[in-house]
């Protein structure tokens, strides 16, 4: 959330890293608003924590690994990243595998989450 007393926008991920545009598109869109100075959380749900999984070999599906954009969010200044701890859970997510720092939450902890941003952002 904006510590500046500015709009906050939380984009909520929910999308696997290489079945569509869709995941390289969501973070596109958190690396264009953290750009101009926006205040950007994210939130990973459902089939979007795959996408925080380590050592992903993109090379049998010729397309790039996202990992790297995941791995510049603190240049941005994202710092806040959350995920739906089920579904880590689910996927054999632990905060320790990740490459950036995650922060796990339960369905109650999300809902209010969600409800203290200015701004959803849902792919």
């Amino acid at each position: 959330m904006a510590a500046d007393g500015g709009k906050s926008t939380l984009i909520i991920i929910r999308h696997s890293p290489y079945g569509s545009a869709l995941a390289k598109a969501s973070l596109d869109v958190v690396l264009a608003n953290a750009a101009f100075e926006q205040a950007v959380d994210l939130l990973f749900v459902g089939d979007g924590v795959l996408q925080l999984l380590p050592d992903q070999d993109t090379s049998a599906i010729g397309v790039r690994n996202i990992s790297r954009q995941l791995g510049s969010l603190p240049l941005y200044d994202i710092h806040r990243v959350y995920v739906d701890a089920r579904a880590a859970a689910d996927y054999q997510l632990t905060a320790a595998s990740s490459a950036v720092e995650l922060h796990l939450l339960d369905a109650g902890q999300m809902q209010q989450l969600m409800v203290a941003y200015d701004h959803l952002l849902s792919f």
